[in-house]
């Protein structure tokens, strides 16, 4: 058997999970092609655990899987946590916002009035409550 080291990332959950919501779409084979893949394998060696998905790829395929790259970002550096570019990436530039994170930080500054408020217990407890947190 062999041995597949990122079996258990949430980015190869994340990505057997979006091919799946996609099959009715569009196949595995045509996600490899879009996202410019030569080996249409890769999508199930990356989903499988068996490979990494190469940081040059991310906007491919997450314009092929129709999911937001940031996070795709976040998901590809968090699987090769330990690679000192990866976490030289998120020092310098920080931590990727996806366009729905976006979203809600774009709330937060207009309910506040662009006020710049410090999170506090009970800011925290209120956005845990609405997640069911």
């Amino acid at each position: 058997m062999p041995k597949k080291p990122y079996a258990d990332t949430r980015l190869a959950k994340f990505i057997d999970k979006r091919v799946m919501e996609l099959k009715p779409r569009k196949s595995q084979i045509e996600i490899a092609v879009e996202a410019g893949f030569v080996s249409q394998n890769m999508v199930t060696m990356i989903k499988t655990g068996a490979s990494k998905l190469p940081l040059d790829r991310v906007p491919s395929l997450a314009r092929a899987l129709e999911c937001d790259p940031a996070f795709l970002l976040r998901l590809t550096l968090e699987q090769i946590e330990g690679d000192t570019a990866a976490h030289a990436l998120v020092e310098i530039m920080g931590t990727p916002i996806t366009g729905n994170e976006l979203g809600w930080l774009q709330e937060i500054r207009e309910a506040s009035d662009h006020s710049d408020p410090r999170m506090t217990s009970r800011g925290r407890a209120a956005i845990r409550a609405i997640f069911g947190k």
